[in-house]
């Protein structure tokens, strides 16, 4: 059975190390099972895949009404998280955490916390997300915002033009802000 290890900075994410099956062929393993995750109170019902080259960074993303699952099959990427939500008790805490094609591992982020990665390596990712794609619900906060603090591990990364502009911390909208315990 996988080991499923709550964060110790942002509540409601956990890392999930699953049990991984190696012979002579290869190895099997299971990636996700809605159990490792007792309060993912919806199942997870779109799959998406994103390959990137090394010194890329995706993000900072959040949404107001989505969670969302991450495996890397291939490479390594640094994932940072940071709670943005308004009364949480981990309100604005950042967490890096790195996943390879190698450990095996995944991370369950809950609906609030900004999240993003930098490849260190090429790599693959991908992501179940218990929400089908909403545009409205696609939202940002600066990958650089001092305020947040993180440690993406990439000196010059390539970052497409949304995640340029995605405001800072202390700029988001009102409307926009992720308040803890509501979701749709």
């Amino acid at each position: 059975m996988a080991e499923v290890v709550s964060s110790e900075h942002i509540q409601g994410v956990h890392v999930v190390t699953p049990d991984v099956y190696p012979d002579q062929r290869g190895f099997f393993v299971e990636t996700y099972r809605r159990e490792w995750i007792p309060e993912a109170s919806r199942e997870m019902v779109q799959a998406n895949r994103g390959d990137r080259q090394s010194g890329c960074i995706v993000g900072l993303h959040y949404h107001l009404h989505q969670a969302d699952y991450w495996y890397v099959p291939f490479g390594t990427v640094r994932v940072v998280l940071h709670d943005l939500r308004e009364g949480s008790p981990t309100e604005g805490a950042t967490q890096q955490t790195d996943l390879t094609g190698t450990d095996h591992r995944g991370i369950y982020i809950p609906p609030g916390v900004a999240h993003g990665f930098a490849t260190l390596t090429d790599a693959t990712i991908t992501y179940l997300v218990d929400n089908y794609y909403n545009p409205s619900d696609e939202l940002g906060v600066a990958w650089d915002d001092p305020q947040i603090a993180a440690d993406w591990g990439v000196d010059e990364p390539t970052l497409s033009e949304r995640d340029q502009s995605n405001p800072l911390k202390a700029d988001i909208p009102e409307v926009d802000r992720p308040r803890y315990g509501l979701r749709n």
